[in-house]
């Protein structure tokens, strides 16, 4: 196949390309970054610079490279996330979800593409009952609270935006590996590593994580299988906070984290961080193995932390 991957030089993009390369389709990358050009070139794909809020010289981009498949990767994410700051710092990428998706799914149907593979989020869900392990079919979170109601509304978009021409949308779960923030130099990491990213309250948020090596394993599958809707691209075990971040720190071999109290921990991360130490709910991959036949390489964060982490 012909694809076009948007967002090429980004974490998941830079795995993606030579996975996609092995399988013999022909890439072309976007960037909107004109100093990647070369790096891109140099993995064997074509290399195209275009803003993706920018409609008419995407639309360009994406005609010209005459498709098969549009891949959606755009993101724009800021080295360290801070919860209480999200509102301002996750603008632009906001606007990509947003605007982005818009005029990306736009060209793709310009161009007469008939796949179209978009990155999503699988810890984006309205909350469920105690103890819920989310599936596809489950609400997304609208109406959240701040600092984090564009972002989830963007969320919102960017799915109905894609599902409703026809696409893929690939909910993945908390990236861990190279080039992510949950790697040796990640900012996670080094937090993690310097003890400043404690275990909040008791821990009882539930994180679902997939390795990056994962994330654009599945996305390589999505480009032939599955019919149109959301899977998420997470590993087989959901993940407490009060395992986790330990199971990192000694991967790390760093110091056994902190335990704080939420209510100390409040005006340091705000009630959205607060949450997601605490309340956040896990997702399940059953419907992504079975309708992509996805397998991950990593099916444990366990075992990734130890042996994966870049």
């Amino acid at each position: 196949m012909r694809v076009f991957l948007a967002g090429a030089t980004g974490v998941i993009g830079r795995r993606l390309v030579p996975m996609l390369l092995a399988q013999g389709h022909e890439v072309t990358g976007m960037t909107r970054s004109p100093e990647r050009l070369d790096a891109l070139r140099g993995s064997g794909a074509e290399a195209v610079v275009a803003d993706a809020l920018d409609a008419q010289a995407l639309r360009d981009a994406v005609v010209d490279a005459r498709p098969d498949a549009v891949v959606h990767q755009l993101t724009s994410l800021p080295p360290r996330i801070d919860p209480r700051k999200i509102e301002r710092d996750f603008v632009l990428n906001d606007r990509l979800r947003t605007e982005g998706t818009r005029n990306l799914v736009a060209a793709a149907q310009a161009a007469g593409v008939g796949r179209i593979v978009a990155q999503s989020i699988a810890f984006s869900y309205a909350p469920g009952a105690t103890g819920r392990v989310h599936e596809e079919q489950d609400p997304l979170l609208l109406d959240a609270p701040r600092p984090y109601t564009r972002s989830a509304r963007a969320v919102v978009e960017l799915e109905r935006t894609v599902l409703g021409a026809g696409g893929i949308v690939l909910r993945y779960g908390y990236f861990y590996g190279p080039g992510s923030s949950i790697s040796r130099n990640g900012s996670t990491g080094l937090d993690v590593a310097r003890r400043r990213l404690p275990i909040v309250g008791a821990g009882t948020g539930v994180w679902s994580f997939v390795h990056v090596d994962d994330a654009a394993s599945a996305t390589v599958l999505a480009l032939t299988q599955g019919a149109s809707g959301a899977y998420n691209i997470v590993d087989d075990e959901p993940a407490p906070v009060s395992a986790w971040v330990p199971a990192l720190a000694e991967a790390l071999g760093a110091p056994r984290p902190w335990h704080v109290p939420a209510f100390i921990a409040r005006p340091l991360a705000g009630s959205y961080g607060v949450g997601i130490m605490t309340r956040a709910q896990g997702a399940s991959n059953e419907l992504a193995k079975r309708e992509l036949g996805w397998t991950p390489a990593h099916p444990s964060w366990r075992d990734g932390f130890r042996r994966a982490l870049g």
